[in-house]
């Protein structure tokens, strides 16, 4: 058990985050670079920490998250998605936790796409009478 490790994938919007979850000190890492680096907004360094502070294990892991696609909140919601899931495959007690603060429901909100004939997902050209 020296390379034990937790993996799990987290989505948001059109975001996608592969998460593991190692024994470790709490240091987040996104796409090989630091969590200040790659998130300099204080906000979304909150969200992605949620799950660790909720089940009091920030100092317990290391996260290494490699994320793709979407934009940076909807990369931070994914990245927090992951980590919950991965929590719950390290110990299934932590899932009644994660699940009450809403942390395991993946946020399915996309946006809505561009229908044929108009200019835009529900914008209509201008209706003339005559």
């Amino acid at each position: 058990m020296a390379n034990l490790q937790y993996h799990a994938v987290g989505r948001r919007k059109e975001a996608v985050a592969r998460v593991f979850l190692r024994p470790g000190t709490g240091v987040l890492t996104v796409n090989d670079r630091p969590i200040d680096t790659y998130f300099p907004n204080d906000v979304l360094k909150m969200i992605i920490r949620q799950p660790l502070q909720l089940t009091e294990s920030v100092e317990k892991f290391d996260v290494l998250a490699l994320v793709d696609g979407g934009g940076p909140a909807g990369q931070a919601g994914a990245i927090r998605h992951g980590i919950s899931r991965a929590l719950c495959l390290f110990n299934t007690e932590l899932r009644q936790t994660l699940k009450k603060a809403g942390l395991l429901t993946r946020d399915s909100r996309m946006k809505e796409r561009k229908k044929y004939g108009q200019r835009g997902a529900r914008a209509r050209f201008q209706f003339s009478k005559r």
